[in-house]
């Protein structure tokens, strides 16, 4: 009988080892399209050329300086660096060679003393394993240096002008006001500029052919209009969209639902009720539209830009435009959306022409 058992659960378990084995496989390949479709070469970022010239010099043979580079989210600062690195030293000596540390990371003093310095301090070889130059200095790349303490940041210096001949820093930030004088005088200061509308485009009708999406021209635009210059957050709402119509084509109000923007509609009426209605209507409005669930942030936002659009005085902008910046430093705080939306608008039906 034991033998029996023992013979029967020898095939029971070999098919679910090659199940998992599987399924493992099936999802490593599995990748976002932020980094499935992140730029492997400098050539490949988009409309960053200044850096793009110098990085593309030092490939060539010329030295690296230390690199600053600033500027909003998701116009590729970190995928320049990482597309330079991956070609200076090839897949084998990248690791060995970069040293990343991102805000996610413990970047105390302690750690800019200890792991960053250690890593400075050892020595490279100046040549690949498949042959090709390789210049005689590693980098380390600080991500969201703009978050780390004013000390860490001061305990670099030294570090930076000591490892000079073996190491070069690469600070990535998105307001450079927060890092330190003596740090951006060091560095080669490099501005990242928002994306144009037309790169963007570019880019997104580039993935949707590679992944065989179903597109119409508007959800498109909606995609770039949404995203604001941010190609991170386009690719990322593009592939939230192409999992909501998996064989449906992408439609623009599909774009506008995942980017959780109020509909274009619903913020004419609000402005109409504000600049017309009556107080009793607003009340009903605001609630309507909080109870829909949308930020009051993002309400506040594109109210902001109706409201500019408006044949207003420039007196009765300035009254509102003052208002909207109480009102999103209080919605920062915590305060209720509700409220501070109904304050808001009671100040835009105050400054109406028919009120004046």
């Amino acid at each position: 009988m034991q033998a029996f058992l023992k013979g029967a659960s020898v095939p029971a378990t070999r098919p679910q080892k090659d199940k998992c084995g599987a399924s493992t496989e099936k999802k490593a390949k599995l990748v976002p399209w932020v980094e499935k479709y992140r730029p492997k070469r400098v050539d490949e970022v988009a409309f960053q050329e200044e850096v793009v010239a110098v990085l593309k010099k030092s490939l060539e043979g010329a030295d690296l300086p230390n690199l600053l580079f600033y500027g909003p989210p998701g116009t590729g600062k970190t995928s320049t660096i990482l597309a330079a690195a991956r070609e200076l030293y090839g897949p084998e000596l990248y690791k060995q060679r970069v040293l990343e540390l991102n805000a996610s990371d413990e970047r105390g003093i302690q750690v800019v003393r200890e792991k960053v310095k250690n890593f400075a301090q050892l020595t490279v070889a100046g040549s690949r394993p498949d042959g090709k130059p390789c210049p005689p200095f590693k980098i380390i790349i600080l991500d969201e240096a703009d978050s780390m303490t004013a000390p860490a940041q001061a305990a670099l210096r030294r570090t930076m002008e000591k490892e000079s001949r073996t190491t070069r820093f690469c600070l990535i930030c998105n307001y450079i006001s927060r890092i330190i004088e003596p740090l951006t005088s060091r560095c080669s200061k490099f501005r990242f500029k928002l994306l144009a509308n037309q790169i963007q485009e570019e880019r997104l009708l580039e993935i949707c052919e590679k992944e065989k999406l179903k597109y119409t021209k508007e959800s498109i635009s909606a995609l770039v209009k949404v995203s604001e210059g941010d190609l991170r957050k386009a690719i990322t709402f593009l592939q939230s969209a192409a999992r909501l119509n998996v064989d449906n084509e992408i439609t623009e109000a599909s774009v506008i639902e995942i980017a959780g923007v109020v509909p274009a509609e619903m913020i004419d009426s609000l402005l109409e009720v504000c600049l017309k209605g009556t107080f009793e209507k607003l009340e009903v409005a605001i609630k309507n539209m909080v109870d829909e669930g949308y930020a009051g942030t993002q309400i506040l936002n594109q109210l902001h830009d109706c409201i500019m659009e408006q044949e207003l005085s420039d007196k009765h902008k300035s009254v509102i435009a003052e208002k909207m910046a109480v009102v999103d430093k209080c919605l920062s705080d915590g305060a209720d959306e509700y409220l501070q939306l109904l304050s808001l608008c009671s100040t835009v039906m105050q400054q109406a022409p028919q009120n004046n």
